[in-house]
């Protein structure tokens, strides 16, 4: 009998090792890190060294490329497959057999494997991430929206239009499935036609081609790039584009997480502002990989994580909730749940909640979905030039995107934390948000008005803070004619919680420790104070 089970144990372990998985695969370092940092040019375009600038967002070694022969050797290893790579967190994503993959550990450069199957992996997740160390001129513009009137006027984005805030200057990314048409039909000639799709490439196939597969990238774009005179406006119509394929409609799973998190990399590197996502992840193929509500907390997936790095960079993440609502799971799904997301929800064209629209909190208690738009019967323009509708989430993220770029448009020295929270407190659900509805609708002439007043107050500023709200290290920018700043912060109940002396050289404090919750900074220097407050994720 004793000899039987260990046969079956060795027979079962045989299985085990030879069965296929998907994991990602960490490294321990980059190469020429220090060079590339005080060199940026190198790593990064003009236009994001600009955004970043504008934004007080650090270079780090985050943006340093993932060491290619690291990759070469990887690829070279026996019965390895690699698809996708992230310079944010120093990994590269692979498929082989157990095995092959544990075999990779024998590689010095290599300190993690992270599978897939969360229940292959110890306990907790070890992801060795490195130490984070002028307005454009308007004029007025007036669109007869035709059929998409009602999804722009629902959120006043017709008024921002109205002041002449209708994207220009403004680069928006899709991540998204095919984009068939919009290289041909007469609805998307008006970006088209001005040089203002800058680049596409799909993730998964590896080409420039996006036309291939499905039709839902075009029906997304088109509620922020479509354009058909008296019949048909986008909500950002003026603005630049990026289209990138991450999707890949033969099958679900988790490797079009990589994907995605690759091509927001890649978007990040050339100035994009904006990022528009209607996609979301939760249920895989093989059921072992998906994820259950107590992965959603905005910190333990894949995609989730790179959002977060994506919004610390100074990316402004807009996506939307899913269309699980009137499910047995009906809960947003990731990359939804990163506290760095804009998670947009779905109503239909008289506001009420649609019933398809997941919903919130998020399993560790934060408001879920954002805010909503029209995403019941939203109108779209078809790879064939037809507007039609449809219906979910998918349109209700794009449609607010282009609204959210308008309204950063009209004060880009803002970061896009100080956005997000604009867009948030104009909702008319703010001071009650729902378990559906999050904070409701938002009124971006509202947002506008508050625009507004702290681009005034922000002048007035001498010192500023970034990122907020933060994780982990909370930043000061002031000039160099300053050579000191004491930071003294306190809890909303006054109590002092930290105090530290802020320098040029060394101008951040950790904030890891403190928990969730708004902090009021005092700032002194040069005989001066100023007050600044402080939310803490």
């Amino acid at each position: 009998m004793k000899k039987i089970s260990l046969l079956l144990v060795l027979l079962l372990t045989q299985l085990v090792s030879a069965q296929i998985e998907d994991a990602w695969v960490f490294f321990a370092d980059k190469e020429n890190v220090q060079q590339s940092i005080d060199n940026p040019i190198t790593i990064l375009t003009q236009e994001a060294l600009d955004r970043k600038a504008m934004n007080n967002v650090p270079i780090d070694a985050r943006d340093v490329p993932v060491n290619e022969n690291y990759i070469s050797q990887i690829k070279n290893q026996t019965g390895i497959t690699v698809f996708a790579k992230s310079k944010w967190m120093n990994c590269v994503y692979v498929r082989g057999t157990v095995t092959n993959i544990e075999n990779l550990l024998n590689l010095p450069f290599v300190t993690v494997l992270e599978y897939a199957d969360k229940s292959m992996n110890f306990s907790g997740i070890n992801t060795p991430i490195e130490d984070k160390s002028a307005e454009p001129t308007t004029s007025k513009t007036i669109f007869n929206y035709g059929f998409a009137a009602n999804q722009i006027e629902m959120l006043a984005g017709d008024y921002l239009h109205q002041q002449g805030y209708t994207g220009t200057g403004m680069r928006i990314a899709f991540l998204d499935a095919g984009y068939p048409g919009v290289d041909t039909q007469q609805g998307f000639a008006y970006v088209r036609d001005d040089g203002r799709i800058l680049g596409t490439y799909d993730f998964v196939d590896r080409s420039v081609t996006i036309n291939n597969n499905s039709t839902h990238g075009t029906k997304t774009f088109s509620d922020v790039g479509g354009y058909i005179e008296n019949q048909f406006v986008g909500t950002a119509p003026d603005a630049s584009f990026y289209l990138f394929k991450t999707e890949d409609v033969t099958s679900e799973n988790p490797v079009e997480e990589a994907y995605w998190v690759e091509a927001l990399e890649r978007a990040d590197s050339l100035g994009v502002h904006v990022i528009n996502t209607s996609l979301g992840y939760r249920e895989y193929d093989n059921p072992a990989y998906s994820h259950t509500y107590e992965d959603l907390d905005g910190q333990t997936t894949f995609s989730a994580r790179g959002a977060n790095i994506g919004f610390e960079k100074g990316l402004l993440l807009v996506t939307s909730a899913g269309n699980s609502g009137g499910s047995g799971f009906p809960w947003v799904g990731t990359p939804g749940d990163s506290p760095g997301m804009l998670t947009i929800g779905a109503v239909d064209a008289d506001g009420n909640y649609a019933g398809f629209s997941s919903i919130g909190p998020t399993v560790d208690g934060r408001v879920k979905p954002d805010v909503m738009a029209q995403g019941a019967s939203s109108y779209v323009i078809s790879e064939n030039n037809q507007i039609v509708t449809n219906s979910g989430t998918s349109f209700s993220s794009p449609i607010t995107a282009g609204v959210v770029a308008c309204l950063w448009q009209a004060g880009l020295q803002l970061t896009n934390a100080q956005i997000m929270q604009l867009v948030r407190e104009s909702a008319h659900l703010y001071n009650n948000p729902t378990a559906q509805m999050g904070y409701g609708i938002p009124n971006f002439q509202t947002a506008l008005e508050a625009l507004v007043l702290a681009v005034e107050e922000q002048a007035q500023e001498i010192v500023t803070v970034y990122p907020n709200p933060v994780s982990d290290y909370v930043y000061f920018s002031f000039p160099n004619s300053i050579s000191s700043v004491e930071v003294t912060l306190f809890n909303v109940l006054g109590n002092l919680v930290q105090e530290e002396t802020i320098f040029i050289s060394n101008n951040f404090m950790d904030v890891s420790s403190l928990r969730r919750g708004v902090y009021i900074a005092t700032l002194r220097f040069d005989n001066r104070m100023q007050t600044i407050k402080i939310i803490k994720k």
